[in-house]
């Protein structure tokens, strides 16, 4: 336990680190990227770190409340567009997945199995579960889909304020008072432990976004979540990010890195094209779509969403989607050569 929490300290410390240089510098989303980027420099260069359970989910409940504040009848009413993006995230979720898997079983010689799952755009847990029944090359599979995930969180922003605003910036919002807040992160997360018995991926994620969006819907409470919060919140997601690397090794790393590379380029080329389709069908904003598309975590997708001005929950729906999609998707690809 000690060691934990030393661990744990000291990844916090760095990811802290990692955020106040992000935002010197004018990185977009620094406190996903900043220490992201520290904290995995750090582990892979023999660093122990720790991510304690209870700090992800908290993290999570917050960035979900934060989420929900941005509920306006206006989202509701673009509800309305989501059919046809999701019809053609299906489609962009199977392209990743059969291209990917044949780019790796191509170009690095690895079984179908192990490259089915390697190129999954997602739902690690699940993944690597069907590679252990399989016996694919599960060390493989996990470092390419961390080092997948390290990828987009770092690029897909770069991407989107490269390619213009996502949507209308959101107006300063007066923060939460404390005893509203106290209830709301509560009740988000019993909503939130519901959620996760029921088998619902991000459900601590969700639960927030759901209990914020309806409090602010029928107008119970005004107000986001306080910047002496968020902040903290968001530099946890992008520290638990770089905690996927802990015990790594630069040989590992190497080992996987042209597979990471070659998919993150697959996978985000197909998103944009999918992104533009859609974009131009519905109107949605291309790089809202682009990161609702991208084959990133969910929470941290989710997060970036609210960093960067695009519909949260517009994000959220797609992504909590591909992962079910991706359970139907996978063993079907899986019996294919």
């Amino acid at each position: 336990m000690q060691d934990e929490a030393v661990r744990t300290i000291r990844a916090l410390v760095i990811g802290a680190i990692g955020g106040v240089a992000a935002w010197l510098v004018g990185l977009p989303a620094p406190m996903l990227m900043g220490p992201a980027i520290s904290v995995t420099i750090a582990a892979v260069s023999g660093q122990r770190m720790h991510m304690p359970v209870w700090l992800r989910d908290s993290a999570f409940v917050i960035i979900g409340i934060g989420m929900g504040a941005g509920v306006t009848p206006e989202t509701l009413q673009a509800v309305r567009t989501w059919p046809a993006s999701i019809a053609f995230l299906i489609v962009v979720v199977a392209a990743i997945l059969v291209a990917g898997a044949a780019a790796v079983a191509w170009l690095f010689g690895k079984d179908w199995r192990t490259s089915v799952l390697a190129a999954s755009p997602g739902h690690l847990s699940y993944v690597l579960g069907l590679g252990v029944e399989m016996r694919a090359d599960i060390g493989f599979v996990t470092v390419v889909q961390s080092l997948r995930l390290l990828a987009l969180t770092l690029l897909v922003p770069v991407v989107v304020v490269m390619g213009g605003q996502v949507g209308t910036p959101s107006l300063p919002v007066a923060p939460l008072a404390l005893i509203p807040l106290a209830l709301c992160i509560l009740a988000s997360g019993v909503s939130g432990m519901i959620l996760a018995r029921l088998g619902v991926p991000a459900a601590l994620l969700l639960g927030g976004m759901f209990v914020s969006s309806f409090a602010h819907g029928i107008g119970l409470i005004h107000g986001g979540v306080p910047g002496w919060l968020a902040l903290p919140a968001f530099g946890v997601m992008g520290t638990l990010i770089g905690t996927r690397f802990d015990g790594a090794r630069w040989a590992v790393l190497r080992s996987a890195l042209g597979a990471s590379v070659v998919l993150t380029g697959l996978s985000v080329g197909i998103a944009i094209i999918g992104a533009f389709m859609v974009a131009w069908l519905t109107d949605l904003p291309t790089m809202q779509v682009l990161i609702a598309f991208a084959p990133g975590g969910v929470e941290t997708m989710a997060a970036m969403a609210v960093l960067l001005d695009a519909d949260p929950a517009f994000v959220a729906a797609h992504h909590v989607l591909r992962l079910f999609v991706l359970t139907a998707l996978v063993p079907l690809a899986l019996r294919l050569r």
